[in-house]
């Protein structure tokens, strides 16, 4: 009788193209992308890549780590069930967004190429209040946002509607100062 064995995690070591000056993150994206159902990611990289944390959040991913010498860090990206709130959205990096309060400010980015998303949202979040909820309307999931988000200490949780076609964003203003 064949038994079911668990799925290997997918590993990337990061290592080699931080070394050679490369940004890593498109390829730690595509390996998610290429991940099987159920399949977790495990990163090899030569620092804590504490941002990633946020993203993979938000991509339905628990993350583990762990120091391994000389300043590597290996983190396992499993994948969680992420059950749909009242408003449908993902968790993103917070699980409170349902306790949050509405939306002080919302806006229609739909028609803008990037990078105008991303900066008028960040913009946008200058002139807010830490607590301050801001609601977005995308026409692609802001992958590059979101290390942004988390550097300034903001929260967030989208995803896309049920058309597909547009990404829904909340982003909680969490009171970190603007990082040039």
């Amino acid at each position: 009788m064949p038994t079911t064995e668990p799925l290997q995690p997918r590993e990337l070591d990061v290592r080699p193209a931080l070394k050679a000056g490369e940004e890593p993150f498109q390829a730690i994206m595509d390996a998610v992308s290429a991940l099987a159902p159920g399949q977790s990611l495990r990163l090899i990289a030569p620092f804590r890549p504490v941002p990633l944390f946020s993203v993979m959040a938000n991509r339905g991913f628990a993350a583990s780590d762990r120091a391994v010498g000389n300043g590597d860090w290996e983190v396992t990206f499993s994948p969680v069930a992420v059950t749909d709130d009242a408003e449908g959205l993902a968790l993103g990096s917070s699980p409170s967004a349902v306790f949050w309060g509405p939306p002080v400010q919302e806006l229609d980015l739909c028609d803008l190429e990037p990078p105008e998303p991303m900066v008028r949202i960040l913009e946008a979040l200058e002139a807010l209040q830490p607590g301050d909820v801001l609601f977005a309307l995308l026409a692609r999931e802001p992958i590059f946002l979101f290390p942004e988000l988390a550097k300034r200490e903001h929260e967030w949780a989208g995803n896309f509607d049920e058309s597909g076609a547009t990404y829904r964003l909340l982003v909680r203003h969490g009171g970190g100062r603007a990082h040039g």
